[in-house]
């Protein structure tokens, strides 16, 4: 005698479509969860570095000085040197994080990036031709800097980040004609970029070639990288700007999502590849030009940035923009707290420990044999 067996009943429409939901639900929950996490983390990070350096300063006293019942040396450490520092340091971070995040999903390219594709050696090129040729390096020894950062300032900071800004949109005009008009692989774009790193680099030597002593001491010291240099007009330029920035690419996240599905894709979608690049790579410049006039050279933030934000929230953009910044504003609020713990000064150069956290760390994604 056969046995039938009764078929499995099939899950209704119904059903599975509040499962759908459900699972959509609480992969949104846990995106909003992690951004959130990020900006504590940020908070906690920055509240550190207030009260760590060569004036350690309690959690309560940091407190008080900042409602204002501080005597005057504690706030003028706190509101003069430390704070602008922080800020610059999460704001810097945010916009080269962000930058990253642009030059990827606009190129397709896990490996793009502002250092990988020769924007910050083209902006230090056109700062070293300011500072030489234009006159913008002079000497300054404000009491109100760091060790580090006082003894060169700029005179014409304007000249140094126009300078800059001319520089980054030459190496990113160069890539972005290569691309268009030999339709090269996304291993050609980075090593063209690789070229014009080189071919900048070189430029910048030249440069350094002709310039007096203190001139050269002056480029020297800005491409290694520090943010307590600027202060708070410079600042408030550069938070306008990456805000600007990060409104736009909030607008354009479906674009960017539509746009990792290829070209073809995007365009039946409605999507403007080609003003969509051009415009993006501009923005993801300008944020770029006034971080690296204002602070040098930070290298691998923003190749490290996108990836471990893709990592934590996936790859829509909705998410990965804002995790982006945060990450960036983590990682370089971090590395300038350890410089200033490690020698108290604040004159270790935050280039210099972004480079040494980002390899291993950078490594240590491509180890894991995930995709990037």
């Amino acid at each position: 005698m056969k046995h039938h067996h009764a078929p499995l009943p099939a899950a209704l429409p119904g059903d599975l479509e509040a499962e759908l939901i459900s699972r959509y639900g609480a992969g949104l929950r846990r995106h909003y969860l992690i951004l959130a996490a990020l900006v504590a983390l940020t908070i906690l990070l920055a509240l550190q570095a207030v009260a760590v350096g060569a004036y350690d300063l309690s959690a309560y006293k940091v407190l008080l000085i900042l409602l204002g019942q501080g005597d005057g040396a504690q706030s003028v450490v706190v509101f003069n040197i430390r704070l602008p520092r922080i800020v610059a340091a999460i704001v810097t971070g945010w916009g080269l994080g962000l930058s990253g995040l642009v030059t990827q999903s606009l190129l397709r390219n896990p490996l793009a990036s502002p250092f990988t594709l020769g924007m910050s050696h083209g902006a230090a090129f056109g700062a070293a031709f300011a500072i030489v040729f234009l006159g913008a390096g002079a000497v300054s020894t404000s009491a109100l800097y760091s060790a580090g950062s006082g003894d060169f300032m700029f005179s014409s900071l304007y000249a140094v980040t126009l300078l800059a800004f001319a520089g980054a949109m030459a190496a990113t005009a160069v890539i972005l004609l290569l691309a268009r008009l030999r339709h090269m692989s996304a291993s050609a774009v980075i090593l063209a970029g690789v070229a014009m790193s080189s071919l900048f680099m070189s430029g910048t030597i030249l440069i350094q070639y002709f310039a007096t002593e203190v001139e050269i001491a002056t480029v020297v010291f800005w491409t290694f990288g520090d943010v307590a240099r600027s202060n708070w007009r410079e600042i408030t330029l550069l938070f306008v700007a990456t805000l600007g920035v990060s409104l736009y690419f909030l607008r354009r996240r479906w674009d960017l999502n539509a746009l990792l599905a290829g070209e073809e894709t995007a365009q039946a979608l409605g999507v403007h590849v080609t003003r969509l690049r051009l415009l993006g790579m501009f923005l993801a410049s300008l944020l770029v030009a006034l971080a690296t006039a204002f602070h040098g050279i930070i290298a691998f933030l923003g190749l490290l940035a996108p990836h471990i934000s893709r990592r934590l929230v996936g790859g829509d953009h909705r998410f990965l923009v804002p995790c982006s910044g945060l990450v960036g504003s983590v990682l370089l609020l971090a590395a300038d707290t350890v410089g200033r713990m490690l020698l108290g000064s604040g004159s270790m150069p935050v280039g210099v420990l972004t480079s040494f956290m980002g390899a291993p760390l950078f490594l240590y994604l491509l180890l894991k044999g995930r995709r990037l």
